[in-house]
Protein backbone atom coordinates (compact mmCIF):
# COMPACT_ATOMS: atom_id res chain seq x y z
CA UNK A 1 0.00 0.00 0.00
CA UNK A 2 1.46 3.41 -0.97
CA UNK A 3 2.45 5.82 1.79
CA UNK A 4 0.67 8.61 -0.08
CA UNK A 5 -2.78 7.79 -1.40
CA UNK A 6 -4.46 9.48 -4.35
CA UNK A 7 -8.20 9.65 -3.74
CA UNK A 8 -10.64 10.16 -6.63
CA UNK A 9 -13.63 12.21 -5.45
CA UNK A 10 -16.68 12.17 -7.71
CA UNK A 11 -18.22 15.34 -6.28
CA UNK A 12 -16.88 18.87 -6.55
CA UNK A 13 -19.29 20.32 -3.98
CA UNK A 14 -18.80 21.22 -0.30
CA UNK A 15 -17.53 17.78 0.66
CA UNK A 16 -14.38 17.97 -1.48
CA UNK A 17 -13.49 21.45 -0.23
CA UNK A 18 -13.87 20.33 3.37
CA UNK A 19 -12.04 17.00 3.24
CA UNK A 20 -9.13 17.99 1.00
CA UNK A 21 -6.77 19.59 3.54
CA UNK A 22 -7.54 17.38 6.56
CA UNK A 23 -6.93 14.27 4.45
CA UNK A 24 -3.80 15.81 2.87
CA UNK A 25 -2.49 16.25 6.41
CA UNK A 26 -2.83 12.47 6.67
CA UNK A 27 -1.09 11.77 3.32
CA UNK A 28 -4.33 11.18 1.41
CA UNK A 29 -4.63 13.52 -1.56
CA UNK A 30 -8.21 14.09 -2.72
CA UNK A 31 -8.78 15.23 -6.30
CA UNK A 32 -12.00 15.86 -8.18
CA UNK A 33 -12.71 13.42 -11.00
CA UNK A 34 -15.65 14.71 -13.06
CA UNK A 35 -17.77 11.87 -14.39
CA UNK A 36 -21.03 13.61 -15.35
CA UNK A 37 -22.15 16.57 -17.45
CA UNK A 38 -19.18 16.17 -19.78
CA UNK A 39 -18.04 14.15 -22.79
CA UNK A 40 -15.84 11.19 -21.99
CA UNK A 41 -13.91 9.09 -24.56
CA UNK A 42 -14.22 5.50 -23.42
CA UNK A 43 -10.67 4.67 -24.50
CA UNK A 44 -9.29 7.59 -22.48
CA UNK A 45 -8.16 7.97 -18.89
CA UNK A 46 -9.46 9.65 -15.75
CA UNK A 47 -6.01 9.61 -14.16
CA UNK A 48 -4.14 7.35 -11.78
CA UNK A 49 -5.75 6.85 -8.36
CA UNK A 50 -5.60 4.39 -5.49
CA UNK A 51 -9.16 4.64 -4.14
CA UNK A 52 -12.47 6.41 -4.77
CA UNK A 53 -14.80 8.48 -2.58
CA UNK A 54 -17.80 7.97 -3.02
CA UNK A 55 -19.26 5.95 -5.95
CA UNK A 56 -20.88 8.53 -8.28
CA UNK A 57 -24.54 9.40 -7.77
CA UNK A 58 -25.33 8.85 -11.46
CA UNK A 59 -24.98 5.09 -11.57
CA UNK A 60 -24.54 4.75 -15.35
CA UNK A 61 -21.70 7.28 -15.46
CA UNK A 62 -20.42 5.73 -12.24
CA UNK A 63 -20.13 2.37 -13.95
CA UNK A 64 -17.93 3.96 -16.62
CA UNK A 65 -15.78 5.70 -14.01
CA UNK A 66 -15.47 2.46 -12.06
CA UNK A 67 -14.23 0.61 -15.15
CA UNK A 68 -11.75 3.34 -16.08
CA UNK A 69 -10.38 3.97 -12.58
CA UNK A 70 -10.41 0.34 -11.34
CA UNK A 71 -10.22 1.33 -7.67
CA UNK A 72 -12.05 0.32 -4.48
CA UNK A 73 -14.71 2.80 -3.37
CA UNK A 74 -15.88 4.30 -0.12
CA UNK A 75 -18.81 3.54 -0.61
CA UNK A 76 -19.37 1.02 -3.40
CA UNK A 77 -22.19 0.97 -5.95
CA UNK A 78 -23.90 -1.74 -3.89
CA UNK A 79 -23.67 0.41 -0.77
CA UNK A 80 -25.22 3.37 -2.58
CA UNK A 81 -28.12 1.28 -3.88
CA UNK A 82 -28.72 -0.35 -0.49
CA UNK A 83 -29.17 3.07 1.10
CA UNK A 84 -30.88 4.87 -1.80
CA UNK A 85 -33.65 2.28 -1.92
CA UNK A 86 -35.56 3.86 0.97
CA UNK A 87 -38.06 1.03 1.30
CA UNK A 88 -35.37 -1.62 1.11
CA UNK A 89 -33.30 0.15 3.77
CA UNK A 90 -36.33 0.52 6.06
CA UNK A 91 -37.17 -3.16 5.60
CA UNK A 92 -33.61 -4.16 6.55
CA UNK A 93 -33.71 -1.88 9.58
CA UNK A 94 -37.08 -3.20 10.69
CA UNK A 95 -35.82 -6.79 10.37
CA UNK A 96 -32.91 -5.81 12.64
CA UNK A 97 -35.34 -4.35 15.22
CA UNK A 98 -34.25 -0.78 14.49
CA UNK A 99 -37.32 1.47 14.98
CA UNK A 100 -38.58 3.18 11.81
CA UNK A 101 -41.67 5.21 10.87
CA UNK A 102 -44.72 3.23 9.80
CA UNK A 103 -44.34 2.92 6.03
CA UNK A 104 -45.96 1.17 3.07
CA UNK A 105 -44.28 0.59 -0.28
CA UNK A 106 -46.43 1.20 -3.36
CA UNK A 107 -45.20 -0.40 -6.58
CA UNK A 108 -47.00 1.08 -9.57
CA UNK A 109 -49.43 0.50 -11.11
CA UNK A 110 -52.01 0.06 -8.32
CA UNK A 111 -55.69 0.95 -8.33
CA UNK A 112 -57.49 3.51 -6.18
CA UNK A 113 -59.01 0.81 -3.97
CA UNK A 114 -55.53 -0.40 -3.03
CA UNK A 115 -54.48 3.15 -2.18
CA UNK A 116 -57.62 3.71 -0.13
CA UNK A 117 -56.84 0.59 1.88
CA UNK A 118 -53.36 1.96 2.58
CA UNK A 119 -54.76 5.39 3.48
CA UNK A 120 -57.02 3.76 6.06
CA UNK A 121 -53.96 2.45 7.92
CA UNK A 122 -52.72 5.97 8.76
CA UNK A 123 -53.79 9.07 10.61
CA UNK A 124 -53.72 12.12 8.35
CA UNK A 125 -51.57 13.76 7.18
CA UNK A 126 -49.20 11.30 5.54
CA UNK A 127 -45.92 11.73 3.71
CA UNK A 128 -45.59 10.53 0.12
CA UNK A 129 -42.02 10.12 -1.11
CA UNK A 130 -40.43 8.60 -4.21
CA UNK A 131 -38.44 5.54 -3.22
CA UNK A 132 -35.07 6.57 -4.61
CA UNK A 133 -34.77 10.36 -4.77
CA UNK A 134 -32.48 12.47 -2.57
CA UNK A 135 -32.46 15.95 -1.00
CA UNK A 136 -36.21 15.88 -0.37
CA UNK A 137 -37.04 15.82 -4.09
CA UNK A 138 -40.64 14.90 -4.87
CA UNK A 139 -41.71 14.47 -1.23
CA UNK A 140 -45.20 15.72 -0.40
CA UNK A 141 -47.40 15.92 2.69
CA UNK A 142 -51.09 15.23 2.06
CA UNK A 143 -54.01 15.64 4.45
CA UNK A 144 -56.90 13.92 2.64
CA UNK A 145 -57.46 11.00 0.31
CA UNK A 146 -58.35 13.14 -2.73
CA UNK A 147 -55.03 14.98 -2.36
CA UNK A 148 -53.24 11.65 -2.09
CA UNK A 149 -54.77 10.58 -5.40
CA UNK A 150 -53.69 13.88 -6.95
CA UNK A 151 -50.07 13.36 -5.90
CA UNK A 152 -50.05 9.73 -6.99
CA UNK A 153 -51.55 10.72 -10.36
CA UNK A 154 -48.42 12.77 -11.02
CA UNK A 155 -46.25 9.83 -9.97
CA UNK A 156 -48.25 7.60 -12.34
CA UNK A 157 -47.42 9.94 -15.22
CA UNK A 158 -43.71 9.79 -14.40
CA UNK A 159 -43.78 6.03 -13.98
CA UNK A 160 -45.52 5.56 -17.35
CA UNK A 161 -42.33 6.78 -19.03
CA UNK A 162 -40.50 3.65 -20.14
CA UNK A 163 -37.05 4.90 -19.17
CA UNK A 164 -38.10 5.37 -15.54
CA UNK A 165 -36.22 2.68 -13.66
CA UNK A 166 -37.91 3.06 -10.26
CA UNK A 167 -41.70 2.88 -10.28
CA UNK A 168 -42.25 2.77 -6.55
CA UNK A 169 -42.94 5.21 -3.74
CA UNK A 170 -43.60 5.23 -0.02
CA UNK A 171 -46.60 6.29 2.01
CA UNK A 172 -45.32 7.05 5.48
CA UNK A 173 -46.61 8.37 8.77
CA UNK A 174 -46.01 12.07 9.39
CA UNK A 175 -44.26 12.91 12.65
CA UNK A 176 -45.10 16.52 13.54
CA UNK A 177 -42.70 18.55 15.66
CA UNK A 178 -40.00 15.87 15.44
CA UNK A 179 -36.43 16.92 16.11
CA UNK A 180 -34.32 16.00 13.09
CA UNK A 181 -30.72 14.76 13.38
CA UNK A 182 -28.18 13.69 10.76
CA UNK A 183 -25.83 11.29 12.52
CA UNK A 184 -22.53 10.34 10.87
CA UNK A 185 -21.01 6.89 11.30
CA UNK A 186 -17.74 5.33 10.18
CA UNK A 187 -17.31 1.56 10.41
CA UNK A 188 -20.58 1.41 12.32
CA UNK A 189 -19.42 3.85 15.02
CA UNK A 190 -20.65 7.34 15.85
CA UNK A 191 -18.39 10.20 14.70
CA UNK A 192 -20.65 13.24 15.02
CA UNK A 193 -24.10 14.69 14.48
CA UNK A 194 -25.98 17.83 13.52
CA UNK A 195 -29.50 18.92 14.30
CA UNK A 196 -31.36 20.29 11.28
CA UNK A 197 -33.84 23.08 11.89
CA UNK A 198 -35.84 25.34 9.63
CA UNK A 199 -35.61 29.10 10.24
CA UNK A 200 -38.63 30.65 11.93
CA UNK A 201 -39.68 32.49 8.76
CA UNK A 202 -39.62 29.23 6.80
CA UNK A 203 -41.79 27.55 9.42
CA UNK A 204 -44.19 30.48 9.31
CA UNK A 205 -44.49 29.99 5.54
CA UNK A 206 -45.48 26.36 6.07
CA UNK A 207 -42.21 24.65 5.16
CA UNK A 208 -41.65 21.32 6.91
CA UNK A 209 -38.80 19.47 5.16
CA UNK A 210 -35.56 19.64 7.14
CA UNK A 211 -33.15 19.05 4.25
CA UNK A 212 -30.19 21.45 4.32
CA UNK A 213 -30.50 21.79 0.54
CA UNK A 214 -34.05 23.06 1.17
CA UNK A 215 -32.95 25.79 3.54
CA UNK A 216 -32.62 24.04 6.90
CA UNK A 217 -29.74 25.03 9.17
CA UNK A 218 -27.41 22.35 10.56
CA UNK A 219 -26.00 22.85 14.04
CA UNK A 220 -23.46 20.54 15.65
CA UNK A 221 -24.80 18.74 18.74
CA UNK A 222 -23.51 16.49 21.50
CA UNK A 223 -25.93 13.67 20.77
CA UNK A 224 -27.48 11.61 23.56
CA UNK A 225 -25.89 8.16 23.98
CA UNK A 226 -29.11 6.29 23.15
CA UNK A 227 -29.42 8.16 19.83
CA UNK A 228 -25.77 7.44 19.02
CA UNK A 229 -26.39 3.78 19.66
CA UNK A 230 -29.51 3.83 17.47
CA UNK A 231 -27.53 5.27 14.53
CA UNK A 232 -24.76 2.72 15.04
CA UNK A 233 -27.30 -0.11 14.99
CA UNK A 234 -28.67 1.23 11.71
CA UNK A 235 -25.23 1.46 10.12
CA UNK A 236 -24.37 -2.06 11.18
CA UNK A 237 -27.71 -3.41 9.95
CA UNK A 238 -27.09 -1.93 6.49
CA UNK A 239 -23.38 -2.86 6.58
CA UNK A 240 -22.26 0.45 5.08
CA UNK A 241 -18.90 1.81 6.27
CA UNK A 242 -19.56 5.52 5.68
CA UNK A 243 -23.16 6.47 6.40
CA UNK A 244 -25.37 9.36 7.34
CA UNK A 245 -28.32 8.24 9.47
CA UNK A 246 -31.39 10.48 9.72
CA UNK A 247 -33.02 10.18 13.14
CA UNK A 248 -36.36 11.74 14.07
CA UNK A 249 -37.19 12.21 17.76
CA UNK A 250 -40.69 12.80 19.13
CA UNK A 251 -42.25 12.46 22.56
CA UNK A 252 -43.02 8.84 21.65
CA UNK A 253 -39.38 8.00 20.93
CA UNK A 254 -36.78 7.94 18.17
CA UNK A 255 -36.90 6.36 14.71
CA UNK A 256 -34.51 6.08 11.79
CA UNK A 257 -36.26 7.83 8.93
CA UNK A 258 -33.71 7.51 6.12
CA UNK A 259 -30.03 6.86 5.47
CA UNK A 260 -27.56 8.39 3.04
CA UNK A 261 -24.49 6.57 1.73
CA UNK A 262 -23.31 9.76 -0.02
CA UNK A 263 -23.61 12.20 2.90
CA UNK A 264 -22.32 15.75 2.65
CA UNK A 265 -19.41 16.36 5.02
CA UNK A 266 -20.06 19.34 7.29
CA UNK A 267 -17.46 21.53 9.00
CA UNK A 268 -15.06 19.61 11.24
CA UNK A 269 -16.18 21.43 14.40
CA UNK A 270 -19.51 19.59 14.17
CA UNK A 271 -17.87 16.18 14.49
CA UNK A 272 -15.77 14.27 16.99
CA UNK A 273 -12.13 15.38 17.25
CA UNK A 274 -10.89 12.13 15.66
CA UNK A 275 -13.32 12.29 12.72
CA UNK A 276 -10.63 12.67 10.05
CA UNK A 277 -8.36 10.11 11.70
CA UNK A 278 -11.18 7.59 11.42
CA UNK A 279 -12.01 8.57 7.86
CA UNK A 280 -8.37 8.24 6.82
CA UNK A 281 -8.15 4.87 8.59
CA UNK A 282 -11.23 3.67 6.68
CA UNK A 283 -9.68 4.66 3.34
CA UNK A 284 -6.38 2.95 4.17
CA UNK A 285 -8.16 -0.18 5.41
CA UNK A 286 -10.22 -0.31 2.21
CA UNK A 287 -7.07 -0.06 0.09
CA UNK A 288 -5.27 -2.67 2.18
CA UNK A 289 -8.20 -5.04 1.79
CA UNK A 290 -8.17 -4.49 -1.99
CA UNK A 291 -4.46 -5.28 -2.18
CA UNK A 292 -4.44 -8.11 0.34
CA UNK A 293 -7.78 -9.70 -0.45
CA UNK A 294 -9.20 -9.31 3.04
CA UNK A 295 -10.18 -6.82 5.69
CA UNK A 296 -8.21 -6.68 8.90
CA UNK A 297 -10.22 -6.11 12.06
CA UNK A 298 -10.09 -2.63 13.56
Amino acid sequence: MPADIRLAVATNAETLARIRQPLANRDIHAEHVPVSERTLPLDGSLGEFDAGFVFPSRLMEGGVADAMLDVPWVNSREDILRSRNKAGALARLSAADVPTPKSVLVSNPVNDDDLEAVWAQFDAPVVVKPNSTTRGTGIAKVSDFDSLLGVTDYLDLVHDYRATGDRSYLIQEYLPDARDYRVMTIDGEYVGAVERRLPEDALAEGQWKHNVHRGAEATGVDLDPELRELAERAARALDIDWLGVDVLVTEEGAVVNETNARPTVDTATKYESDFYDRLAALIRRLLQADVGGGVEPL
